[in-house]
């Protein structure tokens, strides 16, 4: 090797050392003014010799790319959501349902849940290559080039560790760095921040990276997501994981049983308070990764997790007035609009009154001085109204009963907590709403069009209804205010490349009641499309798996409603997908209809979750319960032995992997 590329790589390898040290292990073994020397002793080097670049080099860190655009990228592996509970009963209770679904006994990681914005990032052969935020869990925005300016994140690992991975965390803001941001601001006579984590959020979507390189961000691991499978538990590559270089929490416990979990608990719902960081929480997961993937997940979260929240603070403030809101679906939503007033380190204006049970059952009335807090610490809602300081002159809260935006008389049917309004293409909410749910990046994904400009486009009389959005023009849209004509195009472009959507994202887009991304890609998968769909009958639609009386009833007032059979008719004349396409049915086969699988057990050819998509693709339902209703059992190495007796009790035929594959020959 060229001995500059060595001195390069040698200074590189060292600061690399050096970074660890100091930002990871909290144990520097030189001093700030060392560092620095050899810094820009490198920086020169690379300078000199351009063929030497390396985009993981420490020089790297300080930034100096700018963003304008953001690409998104699908995540390899989806990123969840977490369900909550808020009680040691719903952590028992959800002891009880894993305890269902595998045997033996369970142990447990417990992890503190810090309050920041959640990152995916890939590495490969030791290098990092890719960072994603969440974003809707299915893709996020690429923030490579900002991650890469936070210290405590390796750029190149110490040593091996998985050859391709994905390890997952949160950027954090710490308190010190907070409040030096803001004395700064203060003293520029700036807009002070409002709080960590949203400013955590906010900086990886600068554009300038050096900007985010000033900034005192931290990156805290939490879990690698690898096809490699070496690793028995969570917590053992979690702390191989720390071993090689990353910034893992040495807070996480190992847990033998719930009562050590609660313990965890007990502990950190009072010493929270003196961390260096925000945090909202305790993530509590199964340790075991065959039983993580042997329990599996649910359409939003996994079912071996769940988070466990904190108390959440609480305010007393004067509730001014009752507005009411309409969403989408025509769904009212009543807003309490209050005093001002400080709340887990936001302003609160205002709050969800969820509906007119709820405000009748805490007897709510303008001018009460109520009690305010954050369910789940994002939502701001009122639990209370403090009736010692109500005055004499106050009436009871007589509920809506026209619209407020177009003034229709209000429905609810029985069984249902809101009311609606029925005016569905004519109330402007509704036609707006419906609009920027079908335009959504879940939906048919159509960029440069906003909130704005769709109420915009609505309030110019050019589109009504999603199906007006096909047959606007470049000369339509360029007119309006602040529409530049590259923004103009862009519209326009993305309006067409729609047209490529998948059925089931069109279907979801449609914005049928009770219809979500899951629901669509059930029904998609078993009508193959709309036309089916529409035509289906309320027991066809119900004799789908998962699919109840209420989604079936929605699916076919929608399909009945002649201005919804026109707007598919609009759609089917655009170029729109509404059918599954030709690859999505390559694989589609009725050759298991009707049948029933129970999946258990670790497999060789086929990871647990290809297996299950197998049986779905030929027809089958998978269950995560053995029952009489179970046809077969595909069984891999370590299958429970309480499942192999049950199974043998009840008759149910066992497959291996090698037989399964066979049976689809």
């Amino acid at each position: 090797m060229d001995s500059k590329a060595q001195t390069i790589e040698k200074l590189r390898a060292d600061l690399h050392r050096f970074n660890y040290e100091y930002y990871t292990l909290d144990n520097a073994s030189i001093s700030d003014y060392e560092f620095d020397l050899k810094l820009k002793e490198l920086e020169q080097l690379e300078k000199d010799n351009p063929q030497f670049f390396d985009a993981n080099s420490p020089t790297q860190r300080v930034g100096g790319e700018l963003t304008k655009n953001f690409v998104t990228r699908v995540h390899k592996n989806r990123m969840y959501s977490l369900d909550n509970s808020y009680s040691k009963e719903d952590l028992l209770d959800w002891e009880k349902r894993i305890l269902k679904l595998v045997e033996g006994p369970i142990e447990y990681t417990c992890e503190l849940k810090y309050d920041g914005a959640s990152i995916n990032i890939t590495y490969k052969e030791g290098k990092l290559v890719k960072a994603v935020t969440r974003g809707d869990g299915v893709q996020g925005d690429d923030v490579t080039t900002n991650i890469k300016t936070i210290r405590s994140l390796p750029l190149t690992l110490q040593e091996p560790f998985l050859d391709s991975f994905e390890i997952r965390g949160e950027i954090i803001l710490p308190l010190k760095g907070f409040q030096k941001m803001n004395e700064e601001r203060a003293t520029a006579g700036e807009e002070l921040y409002a709080n960590p984590r949203n400013t955590a959020s906010g900086s990886l979507k600068l554009q300038d990276s050096v900007e985010v390189a000033k900034r005192p961000l931290d990156c805290l691991l939490y879990q690698v997501v690898s096809d490699d499978r070496r690793f028995e538990s969570h917590s053992e590559i979690l702390s191989k994981a720390r071993s090689v270089g990353f910034k893992v929490p040495k807070t996480l416990t190992v847990a033998k049983n719930i009562d050590e979990v609660l313990d965890f608990v007990s502990l950190w719902d009072e010493k929270r308070h003196d961390l260096p960081y925000e945090t909202d929480g305790i993530v509590i997961k199964v340790n075991s990764l065959r039983m993580q993937e042997e329990i599996g997940f649910t359409a939003k979260a996994p079912k071996w997790a769940i988070a466990y929240k904190f108390k959440t603070e609480q305010q007393a403030t004067l509730l001014n007035e009752i507005t009411y809101q309409v969403g989408r679906t025509g769904a009212i939503t009543p807003v309490a609009n209050l005093e001002p007033v400080h709340l887990g380190g936001t302003t609160v204006r205002k709050a969800s009154l969820h509906n007119a049970d709820q405000i009748e059952k805490l007897d709510i009335r303008i001018g009460d001085t109520v009690l305010v807090e954050k369910g789940g610490e994002i939502i701001p809602k009122i639990v209370g109204v403090d009736f010692s300081k109500r005055s004499q002159n106050t009436s009871k809260t007589i509920y809506a009963t026209n619209c407020p935006e177009c003034g229709t008389s209000l429905i609810r049917t029985d069984g249902d907590a809101k009311h609606y309004c029925p005016n569905e293409f004519g109330c402007a909410p509704q036609i707006t709403g419906r609009i920027q749910h079908f335009i959504s990046r879940k939906a048919m994904d159509i960029d440069g069009l906003g909130g704005e400009t769709v109420d915009l486009l609505r309030k110019e009389n050019l589109i009504n209804t999603y199906a007006d959005l096909y047959e606007l023009k470049y000369e339509d849209i360029v007119r309006l205010d602040r529409m530049a004509e590259k923004s103009a195009q862009n519209v326009i472009n993305g309006i067409e490349k729609s047209k490529e959507i998948p059925f089931e994202k069109v279907l979801f887009a449609l914005g049928i009641r009770f219809v979500g991304e899951t629901v669509a890609k059930k029904l998609a998968k078993h009508f193959k499309n709309i036309k089916a769909l529409m035509n289906a009958s309320f027991e066809a639609l119900v004799s789908v798996d998962e699919i109840g009386d209420r989604i079936a009833q929605s699916v076919v007032s929608f399909s009945q409603d002649e201005l919804n059979i026109q707007l598919i008719d609009r759609m089917e004349s655009y170029g729109v997908q509404l059918s599954l396409s030709a690859e999505a049915l390559e694989n589609q086969t009725d050759l298991l209809k009707g049948k029933t699988f129970v999946v258990s057990g670790v497999f060789h050819k086929l990871s647990r979750t290809e297996l299950k998509k197998t049986i779905e693709d030929n027809g089958a339902k998978v269950s995560s319960s053995i029952s009489k209703k179970t046809d077969f059992i595909v069984a891999g190495d370590n299958m429970g032995p309480a499942k192999l007796e049950k199974a043998t009790k009840l008759e149910i035929q066992i497959l291996n992997e090698d037989e399964f594959l066979a049976m689809l020959q």
